[in-house]
């Protein structure tokens, strides 16, 4: 689904999608800022020992992220229980990782996918210092990328949208 898409009912909790430098943590915090939202960053619950691999440039696998996938429904599901509204920033690359999030956490969800070209992205997190992840691991990132399904609940921001549209854009969509 596209920027242009229609409003769909305000769902329960907001996943904001994405490889490694798109900005999802920007863009999900002044989503979650505009929405009175509780903002919960899924890097912040990968293990210590996924973040050392990731460091090290060796890419998770399947078996490395359901564990923490299982962390970040259950960290939505708690805090949406005390009546706020969620939005999370998550890589969620691959389908079978969102179907993971909705049933494990119980939650309508929607996903906010912040994506641009391989130039862009290769740019921006070659721009970023301090984050465990080496835009070594962009390739590895773009190669696991499922793009949103037109059956999924989400939308596709552009990487080049200003931040204040993205966030119009992504309020508009989530109605």
């Amino acid at each position: 689904m596209d920027a242009a898409a229609g409003a769909r009912t305000s769902p329960a909790a907001v996943i904001v999608m994405g490889v490694a430098g798109a900005g999802k943590s920007t863009l999900a915090t002044a989503i979650a800022e505009r929405l009175g939202a509780v903002f919960i960053e899924a890097d912040d619950l990968h293990s210590a020992d996924a973040k050392a691999q990731m460091a090290a440039g060796v890419p998770l696998t399947d078996d490395d992220r359901w564990p923490w996938l299982a962390r970040v429904a259950e960290r939505a599901r708690d805090a949406r229980s005390a009546g706020r509204p969620v939005v999370v920033a998550c890589s969620a690359l691959r389908r079978v990782y969102r179907e993971a999030l909705v049933r494990d956490s119980g939650l309508d969800l929607a996903f906010v996918h912040a994506h641009g070209n391989d130039e862009e992205l290769a740019e921006r997190i070659g721009q970023r210092s301090g984050h465990f992840m080496p835009a070594s691991m962009l390739a590895s990132q773009l190669a696991t990328l499922e793009p949103l399904a037109d059956d999924e609940n989400g939308i596709v921001i552009p990487l080049a949208m200003p931040i204040k549209e993205a966030v119009d854009a992504s309020i508009e969509f989530l109605g």
